[in-house]
């Protein structure tokens, strides 16, 4: 396999678990450069993709986590044509030759399937169908592989000679969203309180990229306690199925701040739904599905589709193929740390200015908290 826009390798690692060899790694970023190198050994690293003339010979898969930023609602939304997720024609570009892989994993946020009026996706399927490509994607959720964390992904697979239906579409194990508030840990993002909050019982929302400018920004989490604390990095990186510490060669990069490991955990693929992609990719099963509907143009883009030759198809299945042995979110706060008392005040000051309703108990947790803390400090977030 190759492996273009690779991050710190969650794609690569994760399908390296069912028996596939990267031969080609590509990542523009530095620090996540530095952690490619480290934990894949002797693999050949490509800074630009633009400059890539072509893939190994025998390339069976080629995986592409392109960048998201001009997709994602926490981003610019400046589209598949902004200058960055326009990057995914590059993707194109080089599985194009006649030779091209059995293979094409695409990853991306969930954003993308509104974007534009669905816009975006119709960009990519459309590419795919031109090469003679059959397609199909999945929104599928972190949790269901007992991850604590509530983090969506659409994962597209297209193969010229082989039906991707019969590796994304048939597991559908439902959702399990069972959790007590009260007996669990509950994340949320403590920079929000205006217009959301990501509340999360027993996982924490989605993980971001932190600011660009190497500042973490991890979630908050209530404790049962009342206490409320932020995961530290390795939580984070075992939160997206790393090993603890998978991201400490990037501080040895020029240039990169510790902080900027918050963004490479952020901006990753989990491991464990790479790996379940690889297990089914080794482990196809015969598809079949009466409840499929045709998607006419202007409908909204559904959690499941597929298609061919301008023909798409919406498929009724959950974000949760299987139900693996689900964590508990405390056993992932080894290194978490308090919500500093400025941090606080400035979530409470936000929750003030909207309308947002909370649960039960939440704010006089927070307040509680910061009471514990010390207090308003002279100048709040």
């Amino acid at each position: 396999m190759a492996g273009l826009f690779a991050g710190i390798g969650g794609l690569e690692l994760g399908l390296s678990e069912h028996g596939w060899r990267t031969e080609l790694l590509c990542e523009i970023d530095t620090g996540a450069q530095a952690v490619l190198r480290a934990r894949f050994g002797d693999v050949p690293i490509t800074a630009d993709v633009t400059a890539l003339r072509g893939i190994p010979a025998g390339t069976e898969l080629v995986a592409a986590g392109f960048p998201c930023q001009d997709l994602s609602q926490a981003g610019r939304t400046a589209g598949i044509t902004g200058a960055r997720s326009g990057l995914v024609d590059e993707v194109f570009r080089l599985v194009k030759r006649k030779r091209g892989p059995r293979w094409l994993l695409i990853e991306n946020v969930p954003f993308m399937l509104q974007l534009g009026r669905g816009a975006a996706m119709r960009h990519i399927t459309d590419a795919l169908e031109d090469m003679g490509y059959t397609w199909a994607y999945r929104v599928v959720d972190a949790r269901a592989f007992g991850l604590p964390q509530r983090r969506q992904r659409v994962l597209m697979l297209a193969s010229r000679t082989e039906d991707p239906r019969e590796v994304l579409f048939t597991d559908d194990a439902g959702p399990d969203e069972s959790g007590d508030p009260a007996l669990h840990p509950c994340g949320f993002y403590w920079t929000e309180g205006v217009r959301g909050l990501g509340w999360a019982v027993n996982a924490v929302p989605t993980l971001k990229g932190g600011s660009t400018i190497g500042i973490a920004s991890p979630p908050a989490v209530r404790l049962p306690s009342g206490e409320i604390v932020t995961p530290g990095i390795v939580g984070a990186e075992r939160l997206q199925g790393f090993d603890p510490d998978w991201t400490a060669p990037a501080i040895n990069a020029p240039g990169v701040r510790p902080g900027h490991r918050w963004k490479l955990v952020g901006n990753a693929v989990s491991v464990r739904m790479a790996s379940w992609v690889g297990h089914k990719l080794a482990n196809p099963q015969s598809y079949s599905n009466d409840q499929e509907t045709l998607l006419l143009p202007g409908q909204r883009w559904p959690t499941a589709a597929w298609g061919r030759n301008r023909v798409t198809h919406a498929v009724p299945l959950s974000t949760w193929p299987v139900q693996e042995p689900y964590e508990d979110l405390a056993g992932f706060l080894d290194d978490s740390r308090l919500l500093s008392a400025r941090a606080t005040a400035g979530f409470l000051r936000r929750t003030r200015l909207g309308n947002l309703r909370f649960p039960p108990g939440f704010l006089d947790d927070i307040e509680n908290h910061l009471d514990r803390m010390g207090g308003y400090p002279d100048v709040a977030a």
